[in-house]
């Protein structure tokens, strides 16, 4: 799906007015007369919307600052999910990893919610994101990676966690908290799961070892929750299942975007030659 045929998935949904393209990742996000509106890739990603909705509303009951749906349900258009959610306010200032930590908290002391999350498996979309990027990527990068992610699969399933495993966000980055008039809240709810705590804690590790957060900004993220993953023996599992994940997911932009497929390739020969320190660029 290109923004094009996300245009027209909107006006098959019934979405007329003026369409402003907000982001293009795994969704296409648009804002569309005051809301804003999120078109799934492929009818696939039905349950996954359905759920991020559920999500919306289970946190609204919790008192947990997070982004509201505006509706109930996703519209299915064209064979596409679409979500509408209210607008938030325009940010005060960027958010930083400290707010992240202070929404976490809260989040990783909730129990269950009324109805089931998913495990927050890491590497469940690396074969989806590879069909996506079909012969835009060498077959032997695919292969490795498809290699890489059945080893991890069974590592991250043998871990012993630190922390009592429960509802976590899933990707936990500043760019999901928005930070409005009224504080910080969480954006990005569709991976939101049931799994090791851990998880969410890592991806800040890895912010740190290979996208270049300074260090001192990933210690007011651990100041601000408690506890450094690093500390976990556990932790270089749990990043690598990440970093395999990660890399797969540029792939499905590289069909359509060069810079895409340089990400791609400079992410696999990292992971090939077992640099951990190379710099990768956020995508």
């Amino acid at each position: 799906m290109d923004e094009a045929r996300a245009r027209d998935v909107l006006t098959e949904a019934g979405l007329t007015g003026r369409a402003e393209l907000l982001a293009f990742g795994e969704n296409a996000v648009f804002a569309v007369d005051g809301l804003v509106v999120k078109v799934g890739r492929e009818a696939g990603l039905l349950a996954r919307a359905e759920r991020e909705l559920a999500v919306a509303g289970w946190l609204a009951g919790a008192g947990v600052p997070a982004v509201r749906a505006a509706e109930p349900a996703p519209r299915l258009a064209a064979g596409h999910p679409v979500t509408l959610w209210h607008r938030l306010p325009d940010a005060v200032r960027p958010a930083g990893p400290e707010d992240l930590a202070a929404l976490l908290r809260p989040l990783h002391a909730l129990p269950a919610p009324p109805f089931a999350l998913p495990p927050r498996d890491l590497l469940d979309g690396v074969e989806r994101w590879l069909r996506l990027a079909g012969d835009a990527v060498d077959p032997e990068d695919a292969a490795f990676l498809r290699a890489r992610r059945d080893a991890y699969a069974d590592e991250v399933a043998a871990l012993t966690p630190h922390l009592p495993p429960g509802p976590i966000h899933g990707d936990a980055l500043p760019r999901n908290v928005h930070v409005g008039p009224g504080g910080p809240v969480l954006v990005d709810l569709e991976t939101v799961s049931a799994d090791l705590r851990e998880h969410d804690l890592v991806v800040m590790a890895l912010s740190r070892d290979r996208y270049g957060l300074p260090a001192d900004a990933y210690r007011a993220f651990t100041d601000a929750y408690g506890w450094d993953v690093r500390e976990w023996e556990g932790c270089a599992v749990l990043r690598g299942a990440r970093e395999t994940a990660s890399c797969a997911w540029v792939s499905q932009h590289a069909p359509s975007n060069p810079g895409a497929l340089a990400e791609f390739r400079r992410r696999v020969a990292s992971l090939r030659e077992g640099d951990t320190e190379m710099r990768w660029h956020p995508f």
